[in-house]
């Protein structure tokens, strides 16, 4: 049966709006986006559901999160040195939280997510299979990473064959909606020929590939200098390193990861010389404004990016980092960060873009995701643009990217199934949940 939702406004992101416009669902799929009156004349037989003073736009693609992560909220607020910060968030992970606490707190993420109208998730987790279950407990689409860890050359083949055998595994979990990948976690936390094994393994299985790079200065001094408190804390540990002398981009271009086309989360320090790479080797880039600047480690070349046509999608980081998953935010502090280094041309319909259909294009889901537009999935969220705080409204875009957040979400649908609608995650027990993390909270603050 089709299904008509109609609205003030619809956004379909790759072509102008339409005011009092409709999208026409059946099934998973989109069959028509038009104005009110013509999808009502094409599909007089179908039900009628009325948003009102909205906005329908394409579901909100999350590029980059850490799921699991999600009870970690507020955890590490006054841990100012990343180092540190790194530590006592990877202790606190693997010494006191379970399997369970770690799908609970994926779950509660993805909760999160479909209450801001987001869609689409790339998870990036050393708990894979917990994300992938928390997904796939909410109805969310996405990619999950299996992380890789190993900056021990000794230890590259027994690091590894346990990647390989994890995502034997994960791929029996796959569905119509959630999908593995692989993620070598960052150029400090993985030696080169591990590096190169996970490239090569990615290209022959066709996996997706995501990675940390570029982000902080410490990885710079690392890479280039072999110093800094990367290279110290590696030779605390016995492990030796030798720095390539070149910048992290330049880096993953010589051990080979640049051929899998990779997803590469912040890329805040990368020169032209960088940006023009990873454009060559149609590498995509999850910028992350908030996180980056939350944590102190800069402002990625955001403009430069777009200007250059490299596939740029938005991401949260983890709540860790940001405290939210809210990417109608992440839109607005990607703008005024892009306009705050001086000359920009960047507009809200720009960056609304970049949160959908540039999302799309970065996880490589172009043509089935990020727009909306017949014969594509239906995903979409419904953004109302009644509140106090939007009136009066000039435009669309605009009321959406400076005016609103993910609080004024109303619905999100997923593959034509509406996971969020009437202040209620539909799919789930939001309510066990709370309660559950309030437990994984108390337990990692004793």
């Amino acid at each position: 049966m089709t299904k008509l939702y109609q609205a003030r406004w619809v956004l379909p992101v790759s072509a102008p709006p339409i005011a009092d416009g409709a999208i026409a669902v059946t099934g998973e799929k989109i069959v028509s986006v038009g104005t009110r009156s013509s999808l009502l004349a094409q599909f007089p037989e179908a039900a009628t559901l009325d948003l009102g003073e909205s906005a329908i736009i394409p579901g909100l693609i999350n590029a980059h999160s850490h799921l699991e992560l999600t009870a970690m909220r507020g955890f590490l607020e006054d841990e100012t040195d990343f180092f540190a910060w790194l530590r006592k968030l990877t202790r606190a992970r693997l010494e006191r939280m379970t399997a369970d606490d770690l799908r609970v707190s994926a779950s509660w993420g993805a909760c999160e997510a479909a209450r801001a109208g987001v869609t689409c998730v790339a998870d990036a987790s050393d708990a894979a299979l917990q994300s992938m279950n928390a997904l796939d407990d909410v109805g969310l689409r996405g990619i999950v990473f299996q992380e890789s860890f190993g900056p021990d050359p000794r230890l590259a083949q027994e690091n590894f064959e346990k990647l390989t055998e994890k995502i034997s595994g994960l791929r029996e979990r796959e569905t119509s909606l959630v999908n593995v990948g692989v993620s070598p976690h960052a150029p400090y936390t993985v030696c080169s020929q591990q590096l190169q094994m996970i490239s090569r393994f990615a290209l022959d299985e066709k996996l997706p590939v995501m990675m940390h790079a570029a982000e902080t200065e410490m990885e710079v001094e690392l890479l280039g200098q072999g110093k800094g408190p990367f290279a110290e804390g590696l030779k605390s540990r016995g492990i030796e390193w030798r720095a390539p002398g070149v910048s992290t981009i330049q880096y993953l271009l010589e051990v080979g990861l640049l051929e899998t086309r990779p997803l590469l989360a912040h890329c805040i320090h990368v020169d032209e010389v960088d940006l023009d790479t990873i454009k060559q080797t149609a590498t995509r880039v999850a910028h992350c404004p908030k996180s980056n600047v939350k944590l102190g480690h800069g402002v990625a070349p955001f403009h430069s990016m777009i200007e250059k046509g490299i596939d740029v999608g938005l991401g949260s980081d983890s709540v860790v980092s940001n405290n939210t998953c809210d990417l109608l935010e992440e839109a607005r502090f990607a703008l005024l960060l892009a306009r705050s280094r001086g000359s920009c041309d960047l507009n809200c319909d720009d960056v609304l873009r970049v949160a959908t259909l540039g999302g799309a294009d970065s996880l490589g889901l172009t043509g089935k995701v990020g727009e909306l537009k017949e014969g594509l999935q239906a995903d979409f969220a419904v953004v109302s643009l009644a509140g106090g705080h939007q009136v009066p409204s000039y435009g669309p875009a605009e009321t959406l990217i400076f005016a609103s957040s993910g609080r004024d979400v109303t619905m999100t649908v997923v593959a034509g199934r509406e996971v969020f609608r009437d202040g209620c995650v539909t799919t789930t027990d939001e309510e066990r949940l709370r309660a559950r993390m309030n437990e994984i909270a108390r337990k990692l603050k004793a």
